[in-house]
């Protein structure tokens, strides 16, 4: 056999010192890269021309180790005795990140298939396992006892082979981390030769693995079995350093510390050619696109090996096998498509989805084929060719597969009239390589990406000092809805094929006994939504079945839903679900329906209608921090659900009345004031985990028209403290019924009162202004505070409108009139001194008259009901009443006017300290005064205050 003679070129300075080098073609024979462990620079070469300078890289601080390029040639990734491992783009050599470090020096890198996983390992304890996209680590391999040499991805993704010193290969599965194959000693023992390390190669179709036999020979093992197939054993003198298979799998190419390099016909088990070097080969690499092998030694000289394969026999680029990309539990992964002869179109993989629960697949198993959903089926069917390894798809599966198809086109909101598919709130849709939020709320978010069949899930906290912090998960299960609070998280997935069942999981965060996680499976149906409470989980089915479990996986109850689910969130004891109430409408209006269920009393509170605007869908559903009900659609309106009217949704917010052209909304909670909400740039309508989303605070604001007043926020503010009063006031009702002291709460209706006063006073103010005086009198009468009567009189009279000012006069009198009789009726006993409007307050609240601003009825008057009167009943006059004993009061009795002067003279016990300090309530504590907001309509003392309302009217009926 003649032997050829390779030229060399240095690309590494190894000082005459022999060291492990390597060397990579890109996918296109473009490039050469090649690095040496005594040389801390990377050398990308030209090799069209050799000969030209090299663009070099030089990020590391110390020998670079090993080199890995990911199968689309689009990034480098090194390794090196300075334990870190480095990405950078390729060919440009831009460094991108440090991925991970290590303790201890680097000696191995590999990429699987997809390019998305990296697997790294040397002297340091264990294999990481490292999701190139977010630099997080997957999982940690640990069995070997000597430096990990070699590594391996199955072309087929099911399985990572590992070799170390002591000659021990593993094979771990993928999908669990568990090594299915253990195979002590069957290499070489090298010890700290770092030059001539152990080596381990798959074959191109994945079902033989190659390592370097005791003998100095090549050991070819089966994928499954692990069991010893066959050898290369040739004229190798001392052991095999390096391997390396054609594209093909025809041939291989082994190095050995003899410093030959023999090219091996594999089916044949005979070596076709040699050649001798100078020094050991330490790393070779086949062109992918044609007959050369790349060669590097341990001084750091490379070359190319032109027609390693003699002409007259097949080329190593000819016939590369196809591969299905499917692991063990049957995980669609989207890998290439493969060409076939005689099929038009392209096929996608599918395996059976058991989640590691079948058996060990074997190597004669036949593979299953399905067509994928976004393909037509008509006539492809019928062109797929008679082989073995496939099956066609039975009549039930396609039928099947329609169904499915069918289901999902009925899913979708943007065309037709169809029903709204399910969806978890606050969590945003799929995206190839990239992280996404499988739930986001007010308390944290968990995030997932994807890749080769599982996902790393992470869970973070928005404030770390409330919650605990939860060690990353990786989820085998594929799960695509998750929720969130402060004792746990629970998982689910749908179901993934025929043999696949959706699995529900529950994860507390705190727990007192050991193994306190629990799942669930289910046969014939899958979780649609899940949610999460006070102790209890709960999911929707398919089968439009509602199962509650309690926080240890007791099952507690099942309910069946009148109509398909849409979407469910819990907040303590209450559970809300959205169900489609009937199809939509032809004007693909949506006709939702919502139910409250509280889990610890068995009960259903709450059920009615869901609105969303005309032409749009639903896209968060949740409770506020205080436990209200809402809803944000796909046109920017936010609703909030209330006891008002008998229970309705009111419209709080309005992002077509706020936002920019260029501005979407992603709402994530509610507070008592404030919208939370990440603001998206268009055409983005949901945020990126990366960067870290952005909380924007947005005012709540009803979509009211524009007034002729000009007044809009006026009018906002007036209606927005009026349901803020109303539920106070709902609260303080609730609490008295059980018993409950309401003494913090009433201090809260007061301030709120006062604060509706002033807001009150300012559209009266707005109204005159615009000569609105009917209106303005109808403000008036929904005033809370008599002070704030007597400054609406002031008001008006400043403005020049005398006869506004009398009505305003007759309605105060009018209301201490009918405040006087309740009192004389309901006399008040056991009140101390308190001559402060706050005891007027508390006095209203006891004895409300027939309406109040107390009264369940809702704060805001519907148009067609007669104005109120807020009562404000005086402390002093009460106390008069109470003296007078069960004496009746009419207005057309001849002693009325003895009944007058009797109560003007406790009515003038009122002084100017008693008007300042009418909003607090006397302690004893001087330190409390300021507890209260300040009258802004105090006035000096003067001999006008100090006279009483039945004075004047004295005076007119003398004149």
């Amino acid at each position: 056999m003649k032997i050829k003679s390779i030229k060399l070129r240095e690309a590494h300075k190894n000082s005459g010192v022999a060291s492990f080098c390597s060397i990579l073609w890109d996918l296109q024979a473009q490039h050469i890269v090649t690095s040496s462990s005594s040389d801390n620079s990377i050398c990308i070469h030209d090799a069209l021309l050799l000969s030209s300078p090299p663009r070099i890289l030089r990020h590391h601080s110390d020998g670079v180790t090993s080199l890995a390029l990911s199968p689309n040639s689009t990034c480098l990734a090194s390794g090196s005795e300075d334990r870190s491992v480095k990405l950078y783009k390729f060919p440009g050599g831009e460094f991108q990140t440090n991925i991970t470090r290590f303790a201890l020096p680097i000696r191995v890198l590999g990429f699987n298939k997809s390019g998305s996983m990296l697997a790294a390992a040397g002297e340091d304890e264990g294999i990481k396992l490292i999701n190139t996209i977010d630099g997080s680590i997957a999982r940690v391999l640990k069995g070997h006892k000597g430096y990990i040499t070699g590594l391996g991805f199955d072309p087929k993704s099911e399985y990572l082979a590992s070799l170390d010193t002591d000659g021990t290969v593993i094979i771990w599965v993928l999908q669990s981390g568990a090594a299915v194959h253990t195979l002590e000693g069957i290499a070489p023992n090298t010890g700290l030769d770092a030059s001539g390390m152990n080596i381990l190669c798959w074959s191109p179709d994945g079902e033989t693995l190659a390592v370097p036999g005791r003998k100095n020979d090549v050991v070819m093992y089966d994928r499954d079995t692990a069991e010893k197939l066959f050898s290369l054993r040739g004229d190798h003198v001392q052991r095999i350093c390096f391997l390396s298979w054609s594209p093909n799998g025809k041939y291989m190419a082994t190095s050995g510390l003899d410093r030959q390099v023999l090219i091996w016909d594999v089916d044949q088990r005979v070596d076709i050619d040699r050649q001798k070097f100078d020094d050991v080969v330490c790393c070779m690499a086949w062109k992918p696109t044609g007959n050369a092998l790349a060669v590097i030694d341990t001084i750091g000289k490379y070359g190319i090996w032109e027609s390693a394969v003699p002409s007259s026999m097949k080329s190593p680029t000819e016939g590369i096998p196809g591969l299905q990309s499917k692991n063990s539990n049957g995980l669609l992964l989207f890998d290439e498509e493969e060409e076939e002869p005689n099929i038009s179109g392209s096929l996608s993989d599918l395996g059976e989805d058991s989640h590691g629960e079948s058996e060990p697949t074997s190597r004669k198993r036949l593979r299953k084929r399905s067509f994928s959903d976004d393909e037509d089926f008509g006539d492809e069917v019928s062109m797929l060719p008679k082989d073995a390894s496939r099956k066609i798809p039975s009549h039930n599966q396609k039928e099947k597969i329609k169904k499915r198809k069918e289901e999902q086109m009925c899913t979708n909101t943007s065309v037709g009239s169809k029903l709204q598919d399910a969806f978890q709130p606050g969590s945003t849709p799929m995206q190839p390589g990239k992280r996404r939020f499988l739930c986001y709320n007010m308390l944290g978010s968990i995030t997932t990406i994807e890749h080769d069949g599982y996902s790393h899930i992470e869970i973070d906290f928005h404030d770390t000092g409330r919650g605990p912090r939860v060690p990353a998960m990786t989820d085998y299960f594929g799960f695509t809805m998750a929720a969130l609070n402060e004792n746990g998280s629970v998982f689910a997935n749908p179901c993934k094929g025929e043999k696949s069942m959706s699995t529900l999981m529950y994860r507390p965060f705190r727990s007192w006994a050991n193994n306190s996680e629990w799942s669930m499976r289910f046969e014939d149906e899958e979780v649609k939504v899940v949610a999460l409470g006070a102790a209890w989980v709960a999911a929707v089915t398919s089968l439009n079945f509602l199962r509650i479990f309690s926080e240890g996986g007791l099952q507690r109850n099942v309910l069946s839903l009148e109509g398909p689910v849409v979407t469910a969130v819990g907040f303590r004891d209450e559970l809300a679900v959205v169900t489609h109430a009937s199809p939509a409408l032809p004007s693909n209006d949506q006709m939702l329906e919502f139910r409250v269920f509280n889990i610890r009393n068995g009960t259903q509170p709450i059920r009615g209608r869901l609105p969303v605007t005309p032409d749009s869908y639903l896209t968060w559903f949740g409770f506020s921090e205080e436990g209200k009900i809402c809803s944000f659609d796909s046109k920017g309106v936010f609703r909030v659900f209330t006891d008002q009217y008998g229970g309705s949704w009111l419209p709080l917010f309005s992002s077509m009345k706020v936002r920019k052209p260029e501005e979407n909304y992603w709402v994530v909670g509610l507070n008592a004031n404030k919208l939370f909400c990440v603001v998206c740039k268009s055409p983005e309508s949901f945020p990126q985990v990366i960067p870290k989303p952005v909380l924007n605070l947005m005012d709540l604001s009803f979509p009211l028209p524009s007034s002729d007043l000009g007044a809009d926020n006026l009018e906002n503010e007036f209606i927005l403290h009026n349901l803020h009063l109303s539920q106070i006031n709902k609260t303080i009702e609730e609490m008295i019924s059980i018993g409950q002291d309401t003494s913090s709460l009433d201090d809260e209706a007061f301030n709120m009162e006062a604060s509706l006063d002033r807001c009150i006073l300012k559209l009266i103010a707005s109204c005159c202004n615009g000569d609105k005086l009917v209106r303005a009198t109808e403000l008036v009468k929904l005033l809370s505070l008599e002070k704030s009567v007597k400054g609406a009189i002031k008001l008006v009279t400043a403005l020049k409108l005398p006869n506004l000012a009398e009505r305003f006069n007759t309605i105060l009198e009018e209301r201490l009139l009918n405040e006087s009789k309740t009192a004389t009726a309901f006399p008040v006993k056991n009140l101390d001194t308190d001559t402060s409007d706050k005891a007027d307050f508390a006095i209203g609240k006891s004895f409300p008259p027939t309406k109040s601003s107390y009264d369940s009825k809702p704060a805001i008057p519907s148009p067609s009901q007669k104005l109120s009167s807020p009562p404000f009943t005086k402390k002093g006059i009460s106390e008069a009443v109470a003296k007078a004993g069960k004496a009746e009061i009419k207005e057309q009795s001849p002693n009325l006017e003895n009944t007058r002067d009797a109560t003007t003279n406790k009515v003038q016990l009122k002084n100017v300290d008693e008007v300042k300090n009418a909003e607090v309530k006397k302690t004893g504590e001087e330190n409390k005064l300021q507890k209260r907001p300040s009258n802004p309509f105090a006035k000096s003392s003067n001999k006008q205050e100090k006279s009483s309302l039945f004075d004047s009217l004295k005076k007119k009926n003398v004149q």
